[in-house]
């Protein structure tokens, strides 16, 4: 026989799964992946993996515990492709993770594939090929999932969400083999291009004086990572890779390639002047620096589209934000130090040809 308190608490976990329930929604995607012709950073025409024959690709939005499906048709005639969705456990639906060959067949040419999983993580993620290193081609966006429980509602008007990412003019299909071959003994890995914003260049930004800002920015690129900061305004960072942070106010952070990152903006109480914003690549990471590389990206806070957009300024040092010093929001505590450290050594070295 049940407690006066078992009675009572039985209900109140009744009714708070229906309203959990009346909560939810099935958003509903139709994806027809094709090829378009693209040129995001004005000097090279290339085939680029669009979407419903669009690109850039169309984001992914929805709330927690909402239902996803996606309706997958292959259309690229060449290729096969798949989607994974970074960042997402996939608890309980491993094989809509994404990953060919791992937790699914690819998507052949002419075929079709339906996902369908129900998300339960808020914060910001992205989606992208996971086929033979496909998605720098172009297969790869935003995905957001919002949070009518977050503990930042209330602290912000609106939400922009902003990419980063390194741009190829080769296709990956051109490149791997390259990168892979015994003849790359080092395992230099091929260097980008460009950068871009939102796959674009010279992006503007309309905002509105004394607003404050949800920026959640993803770096969907291949390789770079992306040093990121805001002329005359500082970032309160709030969620990284989905988790929850205590507020941490930066002028410079880092984006590691697949990192995600979101922030809080306050747009100064006047219109006299429009702001640029930058991203530029980790050139550290790179064997080389080709004559054709454009390594830096800048956007425009737009306060008033009638005022020049200013040129960047040089800065003296890249010295971003250390987001070992992040505290999530619930305050949970790194683990002590470990009992015991083992240490694998792993060391690429040259056979006698030169080859690895």
């Amino acid at each position: 026989m049940l407690s006066s308190f078992g009675r009572l608490i039985l209900p109140v976990a009744w009714a708070a799964s229906l309203l959990s329930l009346s909560r939810a929604a099935t958003v509903t995607y139709n994806f027809n992946i094709s090829w378009v012709i693209t040129n995001p950073d004005g000097t090279f025409d290339r085939p680029t993996i669009g979407i419903n024959g669009q690109w850039p690709i169309p984001p992914i939005v929805a709330n927690t515990r909402d239902n996803i499906v996606i309706h997958v048709t292959n259309q690229l005639g060449n290729q096969s492709t798949s989607l994974h969705f970074h960042g997402l456990f996939q608890n309980g639906t491993a094989h809509m993770d994404g990953p060919s060959q791992v937790s699914q067949c690819a998507i052949a040419p002419g075929s079709s594939f339906t996902y369908n999983f129900t998300i339960n993580q808020p914060g910001t993620y992205w989606y992208h090929s996971h086929t033979k290193g496909q998605y720098p081609d172009g297969l790869r966006g935003p995905l957001i999932v919002h949070d009518p429980d977050s503990p930042f509602l209330g602290q912000y008007d609106e939400e922009k969400v902003l990419t980063v990412s390194d741009w190829y003019h080769d296709q990956m299909a051109d490149l791997i083999p390259a990168f892979i071959s015994k003849g790359n003994p080092t395992g230099a890995e091929p260097v980008p291009q460009a950068a871009l914003f939102n796959d674009t260049q010279n992006l503007k930004v309309h905002v509105e004086p004394g607003k404050t800002y949800l920026f959640r920015v993803i770096n969907i690129g291949a390789f770079a990572g992306q040093y990121l900061w805001f002329e005359g305004h500082n970032m309160t960072i709030v969620e990284v890779d989905g988790v929850y942070h205590q507020p941490a106010e930066a002028d410079m952070i880092y984006l590691s390639t697949a990192q995600r990152c979101s922030f809080l903006v306050t747009i100064k109480n006047e219109t006299t002047t429009n702001y640029a914003f930058v991203a530029s690549m980790d050139t550290t990471l790179f064997d080389t620096l080709p004559d054709d590389l454009n390594y830096n990206v800048t956007g425009w806070l737009v306060y008033d589209q009638a005022q020049p957009l200013p040129d960047p300024a040089l800065v003296d040092e890249l010295n971003p934000f250390d987001d070992m010093t992040l505290v999530p929001y619930d305050n949970q505590t790194l683990f002590g130090e470990p009992d015991r450290v083992i240490q694998l050594d792993v060391i690429m070295d040259n056979l006698g040809d030169g080859a690895n």
